[in-house]
């Protein structure tokens, strides 16, 4: 039952099975929504919600919950999106960390603003994006990304962050080290460079060019394709519970690549800039026979194995078990022990 303290919204025993996409049970001792960074002060300055830990909790997209939560659980549900500033070189936009992220990128396109089409129907919210350096199809958020304001946890005072300050990484940020659950992050702002210029290296978008004849598209099209790719082969988490690309594309050196493509000439990679190599973990899942197999009520799902699903009713601990053995397939066959994106609790 929710009830005001402090004019803050909280629940005691509050489900957590709504709040996060794989549609996992568990609960949440104290859940407090946050609609602005004052209610954000207020928690940091309440008796009993500013002591201990704190897990912040956006769209619950990127999340495998295993088990009940102790820690408060701060609902970040703060709104608002604008244009900054506009130059001859960019636009400069920013978006509440409650935002949906998918909505967010359709908007600015709406108003003219091209530069994230790639990272169109990506799930989850607009705070949760620099946690976890989110990125499709050739494009990660560091390249579009400008600063963010969060507040800090400890001390209640507000923080503004660079991207150097961001550390970001291949799925990875400082959010997910020294800054996790330390600081709640309120709004982003995302720097669209001008003139647009499409991003189409990945393959599924050269099949679209492909296809439809249409060698210069523009951001409109390049986000209409990918949305029907994404939809191709991915499942809606209000259909079947998921938290999308479960596994991160391994990365290899280039004599790690040239020996498992002496093994496995149709493997999926991209070669990078540093002469290192990305593998396509979708791929190697596959070719590892799991496609379409489950583990009690959790699988993977039969067009994309790189996404693990809920077939109904499933807990934590059954998708655990299933990725623990799809870690243990690819690593027997190919050598490489693969990732967990998700955060895992």
């Amino acid at each position: 039952m929710s009830q005001p303290v402090a004019e803050l919204k909280f629940e005691r025993r509050a489900s957590l099975r709504a709040h996060n996409s794989f549609g996992l049970p568990a609960v949440a001792a104290t859940l407090v929504r946050v609609n602005s960074e004052a209610e954000v002060r207020r928690v940091v300055d309440h008796p009993e919600f500013g002591v201990g830990p704190k897990l912040i909790l956006g769209g619950g997209s990127n999340l495998v919950l295993t088990r009940d939560v102790a820690a408060v659980v701060l609902k970040v549900e703060i709104m608002g999106r604008r244009l900054v500033r506009e130059t001859s070189e960019a636009w400069i936009v920013e978006a509440g960390a409650g935002e949906s992220w998918h909505d967010f990128v359709a908007w600015t396109l709406q108003q003219g603003w091209p530069g994230l089409e790639n990272l169109a129907l990506i799930p989850g919210l607009v705070g949760a994006a620099p946690v976890q350096n989110i990125g499709a199809y050739g494009v990660e958020l560091k390249d579009r990304f400008d600063s963010l304001d969060g507040i800090d946890l400890v001390t209640g005072r507000a923080v503004t962050l660079d991207a150097r300050h961001c550390a970001f990484g291949y799925r990875d940020s400082v959010f997910k080290h020294v800054l996790a659950g330390k600081t709640l992050i309120t709004r982003v702002r995302l720097r669209l460079p001008r003139p647009w210029q499409p991003v189409l290296g990945y393959l599924e978008l050269q099949r679209c060019v492909h296809y439809s004849g249409n060698a210069t598209p523009d951001a409109q099209t390049v986000f209409d394709w990918v949305c029907a790719v994404r939809r191709a082969k991915l499942p809606d988490p209000q259909v079947i519970g998921n938290a999308g690309s479960f596994f991160k594309n391994p990365v290899v050196s280039a004599e790690q690549c040239r020996d498992i493509i002496g093994r496995d000439p149709s493997i999926v990679h991209y070669p990078l800039p540093d002469g290192s190599a990305k593998l396509a973990a979708g791929w190697l899942i596959d070719a590892c026979g799991w496609k379409g197999k489950s583990i009690g009520r959790a699988g993977v799902y039969e067009r994309q194995a790189l996404v693990l699903v809920n077939r109904g009713g499933a807990i934590g601990a059954e998708v655990m078990t299933l990725a623990r053995a799809i870690q243990e397939s690819v690593y027997g066959r190919f050598g490489i022990r693969l990732e967990p994106e998700p955060v895992i609790l």
